[in-house]
């Protein structure tokens, strides 16, 4: 018992300094009961779920589908519904029989149906899920394949492919059930690091309250590319990451500051006003999407002349600050009650585009009065740009590109242990200035965008 318990701290500890990678799954006396009670549609499949789940074998199927609609503003007043389903096995050697301490974890992710990005005018994504797991196209990738071995209650070490998404805070992160805005999720100071990618990592525990932990990453991975052999060819994505649990008042909380580093040759934001334009034109990157359209449906391109060589930055670096801190708890319940978080970013801004980002919010978790599992939040977000981000084309076109702001407001409603839903409103004042407007043929302004949306939770 007394291993158990340590076990669970490393645990605990490591699930706020980086991503919850192979870990041990929490699971029921049983997956059965009735309809309205039991933890996942389908039950204990006639036992069998049971029995597996005592062998240390957990197989979960999760589906997520999000109608979104523009109400105004933006550039178009649009509606589409997108999906993500999730596919985890995890397994626990010591429960299989084999060693302690050991666990693996496969997650697949498939999107399907169409979203309102392109109609959003933000630079952003307003939901993180369109980029799961390509943000371009309907697909399904491997987003994480790991192996987790914990040496002692004080140390473990993980490999494999790496999914950076994976929730690790309490109070807000958890795209799946929380706020939708990528902002809001992630801070996007960190944008060059891969979603997901091959890599391995180390934590060390020094006591009960600090956590060191650090991963190196392939710089190019993606939750589509699984090649093994491409990995690291480009250099590395390092980082490091350092959690202190607080408890101001009786109330737990925890500070974090990770810092970020990577050798890869990328292209820089410093170029030729010539190689600007050619790059949007040809690029494929939503973050630069509505950018290229200015340009293409203005139908010209603002620059002409031959390309030159391109201006590249062999290391980029980032770091964020960030914390969570329960404000107030009912006796007896540490998953439960209201808190804040807080985080802001910085990177070097010369191939990020983002220099500098920021979060705030508060959540409630089980504090309404006869819905002990319903969750909500209000959370606001900025997104600073680098100077360097499209000088010429932000005075040639007046595009504005300084900031892009967004608040969200979410309710989770538990209407089952299995099913849950729940609406989501985002204010976004975009960072463009304007954009094309196809019935006059000219330049319009961007107004600030209202996006209403829902969030359909089923666990199977």
């Amino acid at each position: 018992m007394k291993n158990v318990l340590r076990l669970t701290a490393l645990v605990a500890a490591l699930g706020t300094a980086l991503p919850l990678l192979a870990m041990p799954v929490a699971t029921p006396d049983t997956w059965g009961g009735d309809l309205a009670s039991r933890p996942r549609l389908t039950g204990d499949w006639g036992g069998a779920r049971d029995t597996m789940a005592k062998k240390g074998v957990v197989l979960d199927f999760d589906l997520y589908v999000m109608p979104q609609k523009i109400t105004s503003g933006g550039k178009n007043e649009n509606s589409e519904t997108w999906g993500n389903a999730i596919t985890t096995l995890n397994v626990d050697t010591q429960k299989a029989g084999l060693w302690p301490g050991g666990f693996f974890k496969v997650q697949t992710v498939t999107s399907f149906g169409d979203n309102v990005m392109r109609d959003t005018g933000a630079m952003v994504p307003a939901n993180l899920s369109w980029m799961l797991p390509s943000p371009v196209d309907t697909d399904t990738g491997l987003q994480e394949l790991t192996y987790t071995q914990f040496l002692s209650q004080h140390a473990g070490v993980f490999f494999g492919k790496i999914n950076s998404l994976a929730p690790t805070n309490l109070l807000h992160g958890d795209y799946t059930t929380g706020f939708l805005n990528t902002s809001v999720n992630m801070p996007l100071a960190l944008a060059m690091v891969p979603l997901s990618a091959y890599g391995a990592g180390a934590l060390y525990l020094p006591s009960h309250d600090v956590t060191l932990a650090a991963m190196v990453l392939d710089a190019n991975g993606t939750i589509e590319n699984n090649d093994l052999g491409d990995a690291f060819d480009d250099g590395v994505m390092a980082l490091v990451s350092g959690d202190l649990k607080v408890k101001p008042g009786g109330l737990p909380g925890h500070q974090n500051l990770t810092l970020a580093w990577s050798n890869k040759d990328r292209t820089s934001l410093i170029q030729d006003p010539v190689n600007i334009a050619n790059t949007l034109l040809t690029a494929r990157v939503p973050l630069l999407g509505h950018i290229r359209e200015l340009i293409e449906t203005a139908g010209h391109t603002p620059i002409v002349g031959a390309p030159q060589p391109l201006n590249k930055e062999s290391e980029t670096w980032a770091a964020v600050y960030s914390f969570e801190q329960f404000l107030w708890q009912p006796a007896g319940d540490p998953k439960r009650g209201i808190g804040m978080f807080f985080s802001a970013g910085v990177s070097d801004g010369k191939a990020n585009p983002i220099k500098n980002s920021f979060q705030l919010g508060l959540v409630g978790k089980g504090v309404v009065p006869g819905r002990p599992h319903d969750d909500f939040g209000i959370g606001w977000a900025r997104a600073k740009f680098s100077d360097d981000f499209v000088p010429f084309l932000r005075e040639n076109l007046n595009l504005g590109l300084d900031h892009e702001d967004v608040v969200e407001l979410y309710y989770k409603a538990a209407i089952t242990p299995w099913m849950s839903v729940g609406p989501s409103l985002q204010v976004i004042s975009p960072a463009l200035n304007k954009t094309f407007d196809a019935a006059s043929g000219g330049f319009k302004d961007l107004d600030t965008t209202y996006i209403f949306g829902m969030r359909l939770g089923i666990l199977f």
